[in-house]
């Protein structure tokens, strides 16, 4: 038998905390999560240890705590304790214990080990995956340069927006929306992450309505819009409309990922013709307790791997809670390569205008990105025409570093965004 050293495996990296020893909690974690459980059973022997029990690769210890990050009925019973050992450790994984299947990697690295007694904070920090394992996944089947080719749009980013209100609008008015959009030369549209098939607005009727004004801005534009139509639900339900929106001439199609599942989005990008647009929504509740959950480093990786092309990563200076630098560390995440699998869009939304152009490219150093603006856009005092040309000036000073007041001077659109916008 091959020794443990030889096992093909991956790793996963975890922020930590218990009241017991690291090394304790550590071997916990990858019993628990292995061959191992509570009780020692004559089952589990030494041969089966060393083809399929995780072992602990590296700990390193962190300054500990007074009190625990998280509440423990576990730790109460046995007293409490003074003191909270904190520090990051990294443990190994047998890949045969998982083979391909993303379902059962999520159970292994972020399943019941979020709920051990001994554990009073945890947070999957990143997972580390051989190139020949990632392989074995389809991965994204457009990513940026597909997503490119599709629209058409080379050398600056893509321009968008958000079908706003989220709710309320007839199929009449989205299309009128939609042909307003178009007319001012916009890249990308997507449906909000609330509407996908209400009674008053269904996808079908929305698809219909929508999709005569895409083709004939196509044909005046010499290159189709991206609309991002919200086929979220069940999984033949998303197949259906996927195939309802090829057969229309649609090239986008949007999904809340958490929602509808890794399985349900792997089954989609197996016969898909057009790029799968990841929403994110509910992510803060899988990352915002900094002692719980996980990074967009690890959550990134999963869902290209379940095959999404464009991944949202929130915005700067946002109407959400999350720090600037954690969003550019998102976007980066997204852009990196990943064992030859295609890097994916990095969506910027959420309260965004071309203020933040110069920002993004300074950080990032790349265009290949999605900059979406729903009020900078929709909102621009001057009308829809003057939102997109906004963007789409702020970028070019952010790209010849030029001052965008400097660069508005002589462009109204900017120039009024700046005045409507500034200091939100």
């Amino acid at each position: 038998m091959p020794n443990e050293n030889q096992r093909a495996e991956f790793r996963a990296r975890y922020w930590v905390e218990s009241p017991d020893p690291l090394q304790k909690v550590a071997d916990v974690i990858a019993g628990e999560q292995s061959s191992g459980t509570f009780l020692a059973l004559a089952s589990e022997s030494d041969d089966l240890k060393r083809r399929s029990r995780a072992r602990v690769v590296r700990i390193d210890p962190l300054p500990p705590a007074h009190e625990p990050a998280l509440n423990s009925a576990y730790v109460a019973r046995r007293g409490g304790a003074d003191v909270y050992n904190r520090g990051e450790i990294e443990i190994a994984f047998p890949i045969d214990n998982v083979g391909t299947n993303l379902t059962t990697l999520m159970a292994t690295v972020a399943g019941n080990l979020f709920e051990l007694g001994e554990v009073t904070g945890l947070r999957l920090l990143d997972l580390d995956l051989p190139a020949e394992y990632l392989r074995g996944f389809a991965g994204p089947q457009f990513g940026i340069q597909g997503t490119r080719a599709l629209t058409q749009v080379h050398d600056r980013p893509l321009i968008g927006t958000i079908i706003k209100p989220s709710i309320g609008l007839t199929p009449a008015q989205t299309a009128e929306l939609v042909d307003s959009l178009c007319a001012a030369g916009i890249d990308f549209i997507k449906d909000d992450e609330l509407m996908a098939d209400p009674p008053y607005a269904s996808f079908d009727e929305r698809l219909r309505a929508v999709m005569p004004v895409l083709h004939r801005h196509a044909d005046r534009l010499g290159r189709m819009p991206m609309y991002a139509i919200n086929i979220s639900g069940s999984g033949e339900e998303m197949r259906r409309r996927h195939d309802d929106v090829v057969r229309a001439g649609g090239t986008c199609v949007m999904v809340s990922v958490n929602w509808v599942g890794l399985s349900a989005v792997e089954d989609l990008r197996r016969y898909a013709q057009v790029p799968i647009h990841g929403h994110r929504n509910g992510w803060g509740a899988l990352t915002r307790c900094p002692q719980l959950g996980m990074d967009f480093t690890a959550y990134q990786k999963v869902w290209r791997l379940a095959g999404v092309d464009q991944l949202h990563v929130n915005g700067l200076r946002s109407k959400f809670w999350e720090p600037d630098e954690s969003v550019i560390a998102s976007a980066k995440a997204c852009m990196a390569p990943l064992g030859g699998q295609p890097s994916i869009v990095p969506v910027f939304s959420s309260g965004q205008w071309g203020g933040q152009a110069p920002d993004l490219y300074r950080q990032l150093k790349s265009v290949d990105l999605m900059h979406l603006a729903g009020g900078g856009i929709i909102g621009h005092p001057n009308g829809i025409a003057a939102g997109v040309d906004s963007m789409r000036e702020a970028w070019e000073a952010a790209v010849a570093g030029v001052d965008l007041a400097e660069y508005a001077k002589s462009r109204p659109a900017l120039k009024g965004a700046l005045a409507q916008f500034s200091g939100r």
